[in-house]
């Protein structure tokens, strides 16, 4: 007993700790996007390649987004891509085309001006998103000035593998975020995709704080037939390490983020009028007034706002408005990563991180590039040599559009087959280490093993208690050991080691619901 330090005659007082340390759930839902924004700066300092903390979309266009001027200027444009209406000799098999004047014209974008992190942060947002956090690993690049050639791949190559990969690495030093998503990603070619989509699954593997969630390159227009080898693909481009920890949804999803007046002329032809009104005031046809709303355009807008002149020439000119109509569509094609970061995040606030992030729709989705049958989806679902499962989203009548499977890639595990089984399990271990910390160099002996026995077993009760764990009693739901003899060894002490084994009982989803009719004989009464 330690010599009291007391010497003066009089009443003391001592504090004694009523109660043991507990474990405090971690945050189950904090995303990372790694991707291009149109800026990264606060307070005159760069954020590029710094992982940064946001709450809010506000959070998100006060760092990463261009300021608004004063009014009665119109709003600072976030995200400015290029189209252009290239003519064809007949029909166009895929893409989006309008008919005017005889011609077909195909609309195209320069694919060096297209981007996905600003809007998916958007979708995040309308899905019920909270905190997350940014790594910008650079600004917009130069369009090209012209647009893809008919039926190309759109690969930007203003996007880079290494600073995808420098931002991807710059994570390991931030442990909160649950998990790892770059839409841009799919702008890469396929090769540079695979070698970031492979070290993102190892990054999460070596860190098991966090899941991946991928999207799918070919998944923005999936040709009705062929759109199967776009899977096998992304299948064998993915490795086969850390699949336990990676998630992919199929197909793009069309979404309302992007509003009609956020598009106008100058996203057409690079904002070049010249080329626009050949199209809408053509030699042979002239329209008077989108003459006259042109020529005011190219006079510098007579002062008036680029939105209102944008309105007129809707007004005036049918071609243009479904000019206008297209390419928000186009934009709005948006990979589903986002939102359903969103959707995790919703649902493990409303339910747990043990509910699957499935059979919900997504807020925004209005429309699918392909809408896949029971038998398409057999083959994303469940795939027998790999295991590499796709979950899709589908379209139901009467229902809309729905997320529409559960699993990860790894979906050929018994333990690993499902995303909420692996989300809680990252939620449950980490949880218990930080919690765990308190008793780094603690003595290795009974108290400390009880103590740390009864923390845990806490915590798993009121994880059993809310439905995280299966079980009629928090005995058949989990088992936490701790001891010599049982979990540690003499040489296990000496060495400086205290094992704690935690054995859980996981809910799972139910995938298929089998029901059974049979007919039975009539029995009189």
């Amino acid at each position: 007993m330690a010599k009291s330090p007391l010497q003066t005659p009089g009443v003391y007082i001592n504090e004694m700790d009523a109660f043991p340390n507990s474990v405090v759930g971690v945050p189950t839902a904090v995303p990372a996007f790694i991707g291009y924004t149109p800026q990264a700066i606060y307070q005159g300092k760069s954020c590029i390649n710094v992982p940064t903390k946001i709450q809010s979309f506000s959070d998100f266009k006060t760092i990463f987004c261009y300021p608004d001027p004063p009014p009665p200027a119109d709003p600072a444009k976030q995200y400015q891509p290029q189209y252009y209406l290239v003519p064809q000799k007949e029909k166009p098999y895929q893409g989006p085309f309008i008919f005017t004047e005889g011609v077909y014209y195909s609309l195209l974008p320069d694919p060096n001006s297209v981007y996905y992190l600003y809007n998916s942060i958007r979708l995040f947002y309308e899905n019920g998103g909270g905190d997350a956090y940014i790594v910008s690993v650079g600004t917009y690049g130069k369009p090209s000035g012209k647009p893809i050639n008919f039926g190309d791949a759109l690969v930007n190559t203003n996007i880079q593998l290494n600073p995808l990969l420098h931002g991807l690495e710059i994570l390991k030093n931030e442990t909160e975020p649950t998990m790892y998503l770059c839409p841009d990603a799919t702008l890469l070619s396929i090769d540079d995709n695979s070698t970031f989509m492979k070290a993102m699954l190892l990054q999460s593997a070596t860190m098991q704080t966090a899941i991946c969630i991928f999207d799918v390159i070919g998944g923005k227009s999936p040709d009705p037939i062929l759109y199967a080898n776009d899977i096998d693909t992304f299948r064998n481009a993915l490795g086969t390490e850390g699949l336990d920890y990676g998630v992919v949804y199929y197909p793009f999803i069309g979404t309302t983020v992007t509003q009609n007046n956020e598009i106008h002329y100058t996203n057409l032809f690079g904002g070049d009028i010249a080329l626009l009104a050949a199209i809408l005031n053509p030699l042979t046809n002239p329209n008077p007034v989108v003459g006259s709303i042109l020529k005011e355009i190219e006079a510098g807008g007579s002062g008036l706002s680029v939105a209102q002149l944008n309105a007129a020439l809707i007004n005036a000119s049918a071609s243009y408005a479904s000019i206008i109509k297209l390419v928000v569509e186009d934009v709005n094609l948006l990979p589903p990563s986002g939102g359903m970061a969103g959707v995790m995040t919703t649902i493990d606030a409303n339910d747990g991180v043990w509910k699957a992030p499935a059979n919900t729709s997504i807020v925004g989705a209005v429309s699918l590039p392909i809408r896949l049958t029971d038998a398409q989806q057999a083959t994303l679902n469940v795939d027998a040599v790999s295991g590499k499962s796709i979950n899709a989203i589908r379209y139901f009548n009467g229902l809309g559009i729905l997320v529409w499977g559960a699993r990860t890639l790894d979906g050929n595990s018994l333990d690993w087959r499902y995303i909420s089984v692996r989300r809680t399990v990252i939620f449950l271990e980490q949880s218990c280490k930080l919690a765990a910390q308190a008793y780094v160099f603690a003595p290795n002996n009974a108290a400390t093993w009880e103590a740390v026995k009864t923390m845990i077993s806490s915590f798993l009760t009121n994880i059993w208690k809310e439905g995280g764990l299966m079980g009629a009693t928090p005995a058949d739901a989990f088992l936490v050991d701790c001891g010599l003899g049982s979990t540690m060894t003499a040489e296990d002490i000496l060495q400086g080691f205290m094992r704690v084994v935690v054995k859980v009982a996981l809910v799972r989803p139910a995938e298929f619901i089998i029901i059974e009719f049979t007919q039975q004989m009539p029995q009189s009464s």
